[in-house]
This record gives C-alpha cells, structure tokens and sequence, in this order.
C-alpha cells in the first residue's frame, strides 16, 4: 500500500499513536513532541510504562524463539508497531535463516520506518492495515507472496486487541484468523489485563488513551482466554506475560507478574 507522505505531515501529530508511544516507551526516536506528551501521561499514571514495555519485548522474543523451536517458518506479525531491535524476524532467522514475516500495522510513520528498516531483508515485509480488516490482511499481495498457507504459519497478536474495544470486532478477527490458518499453526495474543490489577489504575488508563488514537479496553483473565477457544494451548498456559517461559529469576516482574499488567499466551490449531 502506497502511503499518502502529505497526509502523514498533516495528520500523524495531532493525535498521539499508539505504536509511536511505544516507541518511546522502548527509548525510541521515531515518535513525535505529541506521542511523546502522551506517553509521559501515561506513566504518570503508571510509572512502569517503561519497564512493562521492555517485558514485554522480551517477552515477543520467548515466543518467537519457542515457535521457532517448533519448526514454525512463518510468522505474520500485526500491530508490530515500529521494528526495534530483536524483532520478530530476527529472532526467527537466528533460529532458522530462511524463516519469513510479514509485519502488519495502522501507522504510517511505523509502515514507513519499516519499510526502509526491511529493505534490505528480502524474507520479510512490512505493510499497513486494520486488524478490524483482517481479510484485507489475508489478501494483501505482500502476505500472499511471503507465507504459505497451506503450511503452518505463526499469527502474533501480542498488545493489540486492547486496541480494539469492540468485542464483536475482537470476536471477529479471531474467528477469521482460527478459521484461515491451516493445522498445526500457532495463534499467540496478549492482552492488557485487569487480573489482580487496580481497577482504578486501568480506569485512569483506559480514560487516557480515549483521547489518543487508538483507545484501549483491559480485559479480564476469563475474557482473554475466551479468545484461545478451540485451540491447544501451550505450557504453561495463558498466564501473566513475566510467567510464560521465563528464562531466569532477575525476569522483569518475575516476582509481581500482575505489575506487567499483560496476560496471554500461545495457543495452537489442531
């Protein structure tokens, strides 16, 4: 997809983003003064932001590296948000180089970034779209040259569908993904959660990111792994983000999984 350079100038710094608020989380420069006015919002409200982001990036490298253990060579990656370092692709080529991806986002400013990053990774891609979208993803000439779906593919939805509040859309685009992937493939979400967390915390939060461009909706333990039904789920299950697979005791959270305010986990299609 083309991207409109012009409406980015005009429209991307209006309104803080999503993807380039984490960006800034992470201690990226691909943000703009309004993401990161936005950000620093946030983590008055909860001063972790910066810690739960670095869990959570370490936490896509668990993941990423387990499915790649298994065998999995394809990976579709949406809401990527903008590569950094130890992404999804890098990860699975350390493991199997002839591993492919294709990441997915909304962003502009993260599609182009990501675009320029890939250029030189011919086994990897990188495309805008809407996850509410999902068979527009599916279609996308990009996905269909990359992966192959009538092998296993990984479908990574790791911090998006808080980003979707709706739950007919959210009860859509898993549906559609469990329905287009072929046996033997891995669907993996994580979730903002309000499992052992202050209530208020995620009231103050959620009422935050209803001013930004893309709101968020926490979801409870139960309603999260609602959105692994009919799947396998991997060990050791749909856990907080710090619990799944933790490679050693000084772990981000490890002691106070809830802190990380994520909850999620693996599972695959049988």
């Amino acid at each position: 997809m083309a991207l409109d350079q012009e409406w980015m100038a005009d429209q991307s710094t209006e309104t803080p983003s999503g993807a380039r608020m984490y960006d800034y989380y992470l201690g990226g420069h691909h943000n703009f003064e309004v993401d990161r006015r936005g950000a620093e919002r946030v983590a008055a409200v909860y001063p972790e932001v910066f810690i739960s982001s670095q869990a959570n990036r370490a936490l896509l490298r668990r993941m990423v590296g387990f499915l790649a253990s298994q065998g999995v060579d394809q990976f579709l990656d949406i809401g990527s948000g903008i590569p950094a370092f130890g992404n999804v692709h890098e990860v699975a080529m350390a493991v199997n180089p002839n591993a492919r991806t294709v990441y997915v986002d909304i962003d502009g400013v993260a599609v182009a970034h990501g675009q320029a990053v890939l250029k030189a990774v011919p086994q990897a891609a990188m495309i805008q779209g809407d996850v509410r979208q999902i068979e527009e993803i599916f279609a996308h000439p990009e996905v269909q040259r990359l992966l192959d779906f009538t092998r296993p593919v990984a479908v990574l939805l790791l911090a998006l569908l808080h980003f979707v509040p709706d739950e007919h859309e959210v009860e859509h685009i898993v549906s559609t993904i469990r329905e287009t992937i072929p046996a033997g493939s891995y669907f993996v979400i994580t979730n903002g959660t309000t499992e052992g967390v202050p209530s208020d915390l995620t009231a103050q939060i959620e009422q935050l990111y209803s001013q930004f461009a893309q709101p968020v909706k926490f979801r409870s333990a139960a309603e999260i792994r609602k959105l692994f039904a009919g799947l396998e789920i991997v060990e050791p299950g749909i856990v907080y983000g710090p619990l799944w697979h933790p490679e050693a005791s000084t772990d981000l959270f490890l002691d106070e999984p809830s802190r990380s305010l994520v909850y999620g986990g693996i599972g695959r299609k049988p």
